[in-house]
């Protein structure tokens, strides 16, 4: 089978990473530099900022070489770009996020998950290569081994920006078939989280995706997703049906692996319901096009920029609420510990849960994880009631921060953060960063991890 090259590829993208380059160093020392995305899945504050660098020629599939399983990939190209690439040829990346708009340089240098993770790990582990804008204004070629290849996830575009990553790729069938298997006792879904993680199989089935929902502490559900080649008629979650309820409602379904892939990304997991998107009336008159994360994103944004959900409660004489948006890494044997407290302590549902394992033994400074340890990725995406000055200093999320820690865990950097600046370095490599941070933007021009990854008070 011949390389297949796609749209981005030759000169437009050299053009545009030239073109990203001398914008880049246009910009007056001491001014705030972004990139001018369309999209973003970041949830924490961030600073007003000038019109952005032009990422335009940097967004597309660069080469599919279906024989090696590899792609070449501009930084800013969307997984939603990518799979459409790929699935042609029955490949996709090894780790697809579940909302269509993440990008893969984003989810290499922000992390990303999704139920592939249980075998595959996460997203940097299948980069094979990495050509990154550096902070002084250098494009550098970066390979497994060096320095700024280790140090890249996690730093969040701290030390520099994805303009083209080489990936590895993987076969997949046309269907992926489902099993929801309910669990009374949060324990013993974690017990058959560990056996399948051990042997990648339930009930003499093999098991290629694992994903769950915590609904309440005694209705909690393992998804177990198996590759199939399947001709009957599948399960359509872009209409009216709203997948996160038939895990609840089915035993056993089928979706094709494309839907699959996106079965999360029509009703943002479950969020699409504080817009009303669930109430049948209003799925039918919502075109269905706009049904999907990042039109949802930009409601939020919108209403979060004038505090309109505040503004409601405080009108009908409730208190301010906190936001709590959270992706946390948790050691698979104290899972069910830390879920007990989360539902005593903060009570939002339902609960995201994606097991994970790092895919090999390479060490990744800036979100240490342990080699060969299972974790569970528990999100929650909500708000809860606050009062008096809990709402700016997050308090929820405080103690959220200081009962990850207490079971061992990690938390993402997608959202707010509280952590001191001593509480943070050392959680997420201070020490290594630095000497990043000093050889790959020795003039500061970008913010420094923590800056921009706690909220400044």
């Amino acid at each position: 089978m011949a390389r297949v090259q796609l749209t981005g590829a030759g000169r437009s993208h050299h053009d545009a990473v030239a073109r990203l380059q001398a914008r880049y160093r246009a910009i007056p020392a001491g001014s705030p530099v972004r990139l001018a995305k369309p999209t973003s899945n970041l949830f924490r504050s961030r600073a007003a900022a000038g019109p952005g660098l032009d990422v335009s020629g940097l967004t597309g599939v660069l080469e599919v070489d279906p024989a090696s399983r590899t792609a070449d990939v501009a930084g800013m190209c969307t997984y939603e770009n990518l799979v459409a690439a790929t699935l042609p040829h029955g490949l996709t990346p090894l780790v697809v996020p579940q909302l269509k708009t993440i990008t893969l340089g984003g989810a290499v240098s922000g992390l990303g998950i999704e139920a592939a993770s249980f075998r595959n790990g996460l997203p940097h582990e299948s980069v094979l290569e990495l050509d990154v804008l550096t902070g002084a204004g250098e494009i550098i070629a970066a390979t497994p081994g060096d320095e700024l290849f280790a140090g890249f996830p996690n730093s969040y575009g701290t030390l520099g920006y994805a303009t083209r990553l080489r990936i590895e790729l993987e076969p997949v069938r046309s269907h992926v078939a489902l099993r929801h298997v309910r669990f009374d006792e949060l324990s013993e879904l974690c017990a058959a989280v560990a056996r399948i993680m051990t042997s990648r199989q339930w009930d003499g089935e093999d098991v290629d995706y694992l994903d769950g929902v915590m609904f309440s502490p005694t209705e909690s559900y393992l998804t177990l997703g198996r590759y199939t080649e399947y001709e009957g008629p599948a399960s359509d979650y872009t209409g009216q049906q709203i997948y996160y309820r038939s895990i609840q409602q089915r035993r056993r379904d089928v979706l094709s692996t494309h839907d699959y892939l996106w079965r999360w990304d029509t009703d943002w997991f479950w969020c699409s319901g504080a817009f009303g998107v669930q109430h049948p009336l209003i799925r039918r008159l919502w075109p269905a096009r706009l049904r999907r994360s990042d039109v949802y994103w930009k409601i939020v944004a919108w209403a979060n920029r004038f505090d309109v959900e505040n503004r409601w409660e405080v009108c009908r004489g409730r208190p301010r609420r906190e936001r709590v948006i959270q992706d946390v890494e948790i050691p698979l044997e104290r899972t069910a510990e830390f879920l007990r407290w989360f539902v005593e302590h903060v009570g939002i549902e339902p609960v995201w849960l994606c097991p994970l394992r790092l895919r090999g033994d390479r060490t990744w400074p800036l979100y240490p994880l342990e080699s060969g340890r299972e974790y569970v990725n528990v999100g929650f995406w909500a708000s809860v009631p606050g009062t008096g000055s809990d709402i700016k200093c997050g308090a929820t999320n405080r103690a959220i921060e200081g009962q990850v820690d207490a079971v061992g865990g990690h938390k993402s950097l997608y959202s707010d953060s509280f952590y001191s600046r001593q509480d943070f370095d050392a959680r997420y490599g201070g020490e290594q960063y630095t000497i990043l941070k000093q050889r790959y933007d020795p003039d500061q021009r970008l913010l420094d991890l923590y800056a921009k990854a706690v909220r400044r008070r």
